[in-house]
């Protein structure tokens, strides 16, 4: 699946031109709940084509980063950038005009429509329909081959497997440049977590940027190039997964060994 290209509006359908490549920078990016620090001051940047991964204890601030990213939760500070384009006072709903697809912890899908229903709503920045968004469709159910199966279920009837996958697909819907995903894993069982840990290198594979949270510290190592580890908000490490799996500072603040 192509999932890093995308059509402009007003050319004709089935007219796809690759989009400029694109690099997410955060710079001093603060989250308070009241008068709780949530998120102190943290940077880092995720490239075109890169895959980075957010690790740290419960409590470090992982999804509240996501949160702010995407506008769902107030920014108290900071810089957001992505492609050149300042997103710091971008309204949630149009975050996804601009190239970044979201994947929700708790997959949070339309549970009273049909699956091809909520793959569509995923579509909706989109400036053009027909064949390219049929296109889209094909790719996702050639990704998830049960959603295809399944295309006219209510969505609520699917497994808890079944529903990140269609969260993961949805999103896809939008042919983002950047994704970002809030524990894909989370209560799934250790075949489906590899089941998606085998979508995220492939989408690693056909050039995708990668933006992942995961309390799975195994496969944020597996599915992404580099690493930033939190800890009580702050951004207390960063480099490679390789050189992070087995550092010992890692294993204290994650394990809190």
């Amino acid at each position: 699946m192509n999932a890093g290209t995308a059509a402009k509006g007003g050319e004709e359908a089935g007219a796809e031109t690759a989009p400029e490549p694109a690099t997410l920078t955060v710079e001093g990016l603060s989250v308070h709940y009241g008068g709780v620090c949530a998120v102190d001051s943290i940077g880092f940047t995720v490239g075109p084509g890169q895959s980075v991964g957010i690790i740290g204890a419960n409590g470090a601030g992982k999804t509240s980063t996501l949160k702010a990213l995407m506008g769902l939760v107030p920014r108290s500070g900071g810089r957001v950038t992505f492609g050149g384009t300042d997103l710091t006072r971008v309204k949630a709903r149009d975050i996804v005009r601009h190239g970044i697809g979201y994947v929700p912890e708790g997959r949070h899908v339309f549970p009273g429509l049909t699956v091809e229903k909520n793959l569509m709503l995923g579509a909706y920045a989109r400036a053009w329909r027909g064949a390219e968004t049929k296109r889209s469709l094909a790719e996702v159910y050639e990704l998830f081959p049960v959603l295809g199966e399944m295309r006219s279920r209510l969505a609520g009837a699917l497994s808890g497997g079944q529903q990140q996958m269609l969260a993961v697909g949805r999103a896809l819907m939008a042919r983002p440049r950047l994704i970002l995903l809030d524990e894909p894993s989370m209560g799934l069982s250790p075949k489906l977590v590899e089941d998606i840990l085998a979508v995220l290198v492939r989408l690693r594979e056909e050039g995708l940027s990668l933006l992942l949270v995961e309390q799975n510290a195994k496969l944020t190592f597996e599915a992404t190039s580099d690493c930033v580890v939190m800890e009580n908000g702050e951004v207390a490490m960063v480099g490679t997964s390789r050189e992070l799996r087995d550092d010992v500072r890692v294993r204290r603040i994650y394990l809190g060994l």
